[in-house]
């Protein structure tokens, strides 16, 4: 099938541009390199199915795609806090265009929403009928509320035009192709500890958090496309095993046989204190569930970033 790929030069999407390629796809990647980084998709950037396009999306552009993952949108708080504007943007304006052309081709549509727009959640777990808890005019709005706007457009053409689109809420993802200047929570660690700098906690470290591997995000982003009886539907991916913030700050340090202290400074501004995705609506739906544990996939990250950053860690 022809695919189109907005962010695929980004950490989820260019995992998600490579399995495409792997099952025998023709890829178009966009991506205007805010965020994203050639790097990540230099390994395949000569295969003859793939092609990338240097664009921002809120641009009008042409496409025969048959299918369409919307995944452009700077996503960790370095990236959106740096680029608040075009954040908002692309997920108003650039969903938008590519909704439209979804509907000119008659093409799947997949938004990567996000578990930010549920907020600072007063119900835990987070299910897919929960309506979030936002401060609007807060340092996050520009990633959250425009994300929750996209996802009211998405909902828009299909009742307005009967549109082929599902939602992903993707909840924290870690692994290869992340940005070693991405700001969260699992890259962070890695990288200090790899280096035996302090790692920093922002917080007690009593926050929580549920972490998912790559390619088990990329499996059920594919299922959701892919699996019947999913248009018009709201899924949320993630894992269910909750960890505060200190225990994967202990973890990391112990994998990577890091000499790492723990520092700790103040919480960021509306930062959710729990955050843990219900997935049951996946697993009954798309059949999805995590198939890597979180030692094995922070494991594999670790070598990742060592090699990235030229230190190769000695992992226990």
């Amino acid at each position: 099938m022809k695919i189109l790929v907005t962010g695929g030069a980004g950490f989820i999407g260019s995992n998600l541009c490579e399995r495409l390629l792997d099952e025998g796809h023709t890829v178009l990647c966009v991506d205007n390199l805010i965020t994203g980084s050639i790097e990540n998709i230099h390994a395949f950037i000569d295969h003859p199915h793939f092609t990338f396009l240097q664009h921002d999306v809120t641009q009008p552009f042409e496409s025969d795609a048959e299918v369409i993952f919307h995944l452009a949108s700077p996503a960790s708080p370095v990236g959106y806090l740096e680029h608040p504007i075009e954040t908002i943007l692309v997920n108003s304006v650039g969903t938008h265009r590519m909704l439209e052309l979804a509907r000119k081709n008659n093409a799947r549509f997949l938004i990567s929403s996000t578990s930010e727009i549920y907020g600072d959640p007063l119900v835990h777990p987070q299910s897919e009928d929960y309506w979030g808890n936002v401060n609007s005019i807060g340092p996050r709005a520009c990633y959250d509320e425009s994300k929750r706007l996209g996802e009211t457009l998405v909902m828009e053409y299909y009742r307005q035009y009967q549109t082929n689109v599902r939602i992903v809420r993707i909840f924290n993802t870690y692994g290869p192709n992340s940005a070693i200047e991405d700001g969260r929570m699992i890259p962070n660690f890695i990288i200090q500890s790899l280096k035996n700098e302090p790692i920093t906690i922002y917080g007690d470290g009593s926050k929580t958090r549920s972490i998912t591997y790559v390619s088990d995000l990329v499996e059920g982003l594919m299922r959701a496309m892919f699996s019947p009886n999913t248009t018009g539907e709201v899924f949320n991916l993630g894992s269910s095993e909750e960890h505060t913030v200190l225990e994967y700050a202990q973890m990391i340090i112990r994998l990577c046989n890091s000499s790492s202290e723990i520092r700790f400074e103040t919480s960021r501004v509306d930062d959710p204190e729990r955050r843990r995705a219900n997935t049951t609506k996946a697993h009954q739906v798309l059949g999805w569930e995590r198939k890597v544990s979180m030692e094995e996939g922070l494991r594999q990250t670790i070598e990742w970033f060592s090699k990235r950053i030229g230190q190769y860690s000695t992992i226990s």
